[in-house]
């Protein structure tokens, strides 16, 4: 079977894998001149099951509103008219209940918990260095209100199978002496000892070149104008190269999915929220300097993470459509709070800055199974979690394309729920 795989980031690269492993002819389309060019490029690097947990909470309303016109705000709206913006904020408040936050955490879950077995999996079975850290991730809090909330949320999510010890302050700076030199208050942390961190460019380009090995062919530079169909199955690909014919279409192309998308019909409730990240040289990679094990600041929310000899921090979210100018007062703000936290990490001057779009849903929760037409297969929509669920979403995409039943259960994950 042909399968043709539109999108070059982590998700595609990973499902291009997954199907050519199942012994299918894998075509992988992109606009770009190489993999892991768009989102995956210089993200947070973490792989975060246990902290999947979608933007659409209880409080986030509140903080929203005390945040609305403050461009330091973790969360900045830019005010438009965009009625597509509008409408996925009405969807995305009405997910902010209580119950519904806890159903979309589970169903995240359910993916994100798949996904960490199956990178054991590729772990196995591949053998490439992309910077893999096995040693958790560490939230940090700066007030006692925030830290019992963290532990109260924690004591749920073991219920979920996730693990986050609680840590006191000296037991943070145990595990991460680098906050020893923090200029600011902690008051306490969770560690997630199960949770990884490392360079997702890497992992995406290196897992590209192996499956180049295994046949797979990617057609870069290549613009997808639209699908062409014939009653409920899709014949091609349409390109600004040509038309390209296959079997299976799985539709992996982040925030441009749902313009894809909107060509057949299909309406995927998806927005780009811009986020930011810094990339800096660490002056002392052999001190501790900087971490060597992966943060999350929940007040900020950023995350940190050591990518060999680079410090990188990501984060924020802003919603200004498909625009990705860095504004130089949120760039300030992520390098001003990371060298509070680690003053000795590196120097300012040397800081490089980037950003990309996420591919977020109003739930948080990815759009995976099949689309109207039965051989298209959405694998998109997946957040700042694209490189947490790659794997087992992958194997998801790999599962239908050969009509067997995935692993998990799939309730709740297609575009049907937004109908």
């Amino acid at each position: 079977m042909k399968a043709i795989v539109l999108g070059a980031g982590v998700i595609g690269v990973t499902t291009a894998y997954e199907l050519a492993r199942d012994g299918h002819e894998v075509v992988v389309i992109d606009q770009r001149e190489d993999v892991g060019l768009e989102t995956s490029f210089a993200n947070g690097g973490q792989l975060a099951a246990n902290h999947a947990e979608p933007w659409a909470a209880p409080g986030t309303l509140f903080k929203a509103l005390k945040w609305l016109g403050r461009k330091d705000a973790p969360l900045l709206y830019r005010l438009r008219l965009d009625p597509a913006l509008w409408a996925w904020t009405l969807e995305f408040l009405a997910n902010c209940s209580e119950p519904k936050f806890w159903k979309n955490v589970e169903r995240i879950l359910r993916v994100a918990l798949y996904s960490r077995e199956r990178y054991q999996v590729l772990h196995a079975e591949l053998d490439f260095d992309y910077s893999l850290r096995q040693n958790g991730i560490l939230n940090i809090y700066r007030d006692g209100h925030e830290f019992d909330l963290a532990l109260e949320k924690a004591r749920i999510m073991k219920e979920l199978g996730c693990e986050r010890l609680a840590l006191d302050r000296k037991g943070c700076i145990d595990l991460e002496p680098a906050l020893a030199h923090s200029t600011q208050l902690i008051t306490g942390g969770t560690w997630s000892p199960n949770d990884e961190s490392g360079d997702c460019l890497a992992f995406t380009q290196k897992l590209a070149a192996h499956t180049r090995s295994m046949g797979v062919t990617y057609q870069f530079k290549t613009k997808v104008l639209g699908l062409d169909s014939e009653g409920y199955k899709i014949k091609s690909a349409k390109t600004d190269k040509g038309d390209v014919t296959g079997d299976v279409f799985v539709l992996a192309m982040g925030c441009n999915s749902q313009m894809l998308a909107k060509t057949l019909g299909l309406k995927l409730h998806i927005y780009p929220a811009k986020g930011y990240s810094l990339s800096l040289p660490i002056t002392n990679p052999d001190s501790n300097d900087a971490p060597t094990i992966s943060l999350t600041d929940d007040r900020y929310k950023l995350v940190f993470s050591r990518q060999g000899d680079i410090f990188r921090v990501a984060g924020m979210a802003e919603f200004a459509g498909y625009n990705t100018d860095i504004d130089e007062q949120r760039a300030k703000l992520i390098l001003d709070t990371t060298l509070k936290l680690f003053p000795k990490s590196g120097e300012a001057d040397q800081a490089t800055f980037w950003a990309g779009l996420r591919p977020a849903t109003p739930d948080g929760v990815p759009l995976l199974g099949r689309g109207k037409h039965e051989n298209l297969l959405l694998n998109t929509g997946h957040g700042t979690l694209g490189w947490t669920m790659a794997a087992g979403s992958a194997r998801i995409i790999a599962d239908l394309a050969k009509c067997s039943t995935p692993h998990i259960d799939m309730e709740g994950l297609g575009w049907e729920r937004f109908a």
